[in-house]
């Protein structure tokens, strides 16, 4: 292994080659959104009232992932975030495991896993400040005390660099790892015959692990992560609070649709007020 080139090769030029181009990372992130795309629109073709084949799957998938997101998020945001939740997990899940047909895993460019924590980051704070309101989000970064603000603000900007440092630590590592393992097998099959069998056989176990367990379980991480902070920017650092405007929000629904208010509801409106 050259130690020089451990970054993405670069696998197309354009124009005269000095400027533009494009590295494998990116050219298979184009490749397997196209493929997702396609899965995506053949798995929820043709649905029926009693659920068979690849349908049965795709509810399965689908349920969980609302499921997921009513748990961390919010009974009431899960048809707004679970799609994304779920396009994110399906898309690491794959583009961690390229190891297992052979090629370099997508996220072990840091220049990917970035731009996902930026996206995830941006999507919290949009949503943070949507339903809690400016006055709300101040009110979250200064709790329990408001001098406390600038910390609170740090730990927010270094959610990004820890979701992308993260995968591509453990994704990058992996791959170094399985490349170096066989680089070693393939020296010592060489001092035996001249055919490195040793590369087919010791390979199997890291294959398992750095291949197909470890990238399922980085992009888990990843959507918790992203789910969890997700769930708080909306609810507010404040349960008790955040429980109170969830229900304000609950009555003005209910008066959009002509139903009747509930004590609890006028009550949290009264208590949202009165703190101004």
């Amino acid at each position: 292994m050259n130690f020089d080139e451990l970054g993405p090769r670069i696998i197309l030029w354009l124009g005269d080659g000095s400027k533009f181009h494009l590295a494998e990372s990116t050219c298979y992130e184009i490749i397997l959104a196209v493929i997702l795309a396609i899965v995506g629109i053949w798995m929820g073709s043709n649905l029926q009232k009693v659920p068979k084949g690849k349908q049965v799957l795709a509810e399965l998938f689908v349920g969980w992932i609302y499921r997921f997101t009513e748990e961390y998020v919010g009974k009431d945001y899960a048809k707004t975030y679970a799609p994304y939740l779920g396009s994110l997990i399906t898309w690491l899940v794959c583009a961690n495991g390229l190891g297992v047909i052979g090629l370099r895993p997508i996220t072990a460019d840091i220049n990917v896993t970035a731009a996902l924590a930026v996206l995830s980051f941006l999507l919290i704070q949009g949503s943070a400040l949507k339903y809690t309101g400016i006055r709300g989000r101040i009110d979250a970064l200064g709790s329990p005390y408001y001098f406390i603000i600038p910390m609170n603000i740090i730990s927010e900007l270094v959610l990004p660099f820890t979701l992308a440092l993260r995968c591509f630590g453990n994704i990058f590592g992996g791959f170094v790892v399985v490349e170096l393992w066989l680089h070693l097998m393939e020296f010592l099959s060489f001092k035996i015959c001249a055919i490195p069998f040793l590369r087919c056989i010791t390979v199997i176990p890291l294959n398992l692990f750095f291949d197909m367990f470890e990238p399922v379980i980085q992009a888990y991480i990843f959507m918790v992560l992203t789910a969890v902070n997700l769930g708080e920017g909306i609810r507010g650092q404040d349960p008790e609070v955040g429980a109170k405007r969830e229900a304000k929000r609950q009555k003005k629904r209910n008066r959009k649709l002509g139903i009747p208010d509930t004590p609890q509801a006028d009550a949290a409106e009264e208590s949202l007020e009165a703190a101004g």
